[in-house]
């Protein structure tokens, strides 16, 4: 799977795996964590260079914590540096970002495979 980013965005973000045509996911998890950050930035809430600076920052920190750097993480740092930026910006704190995470885990527990997954106000209630 290959995503369009523009040229200036590409050059700002030399570690990102990609092929000849762009941008290449493994799961499609790493493909929506991708698409959040490029709409974010065009919304303005971050530059790419100031993205880059905090995703090298992030994987810094986690090569510093024994991750191998083998590309294997590459989007989980991605998502980690996703969800900081939207904190640290007053998107979304680390505790409502945790309350979402949990309420979609319970929604997602309940709901067979193959259906969509929908969310409750019961989702966000403290589990049994």
């Amino acid at each position: 799977m290959t995503a369009n980013i523009s040229a200036p965005a590409l050059a700002a973000l030399p570690g990102l795996p990609r092929d000849d045509e762009g941008p290449v996911f493994r799961e499609p998890w790493e493909a929506h964590a991708f698409a959040m950050a490029v709409t974010l930035h065009a919304r303005g809430l971050f530059t790419w260079p100031e993205w880059a600076a905090e995703l090298a920052g992030e994987i810094t920190r986690a090569q510093q914590r024994g991750d191998p750097d083998t590309g294997d993480t590459y989007y989980q740092h991605w998502l980690a540096t996703l969800e900081r930026m939207i904190a640290v910006k007053g998107v979304a704190s680390a505790e409502t970002q945790a309350q979402y995470r949990d309420a979609w885990d319970r929604a997602a527990d309940r709901t067979p495979h193959g259906r969509p997954i929908e969310l409750t106000p019961d989702d966000f209630g403290a589990r049994s």
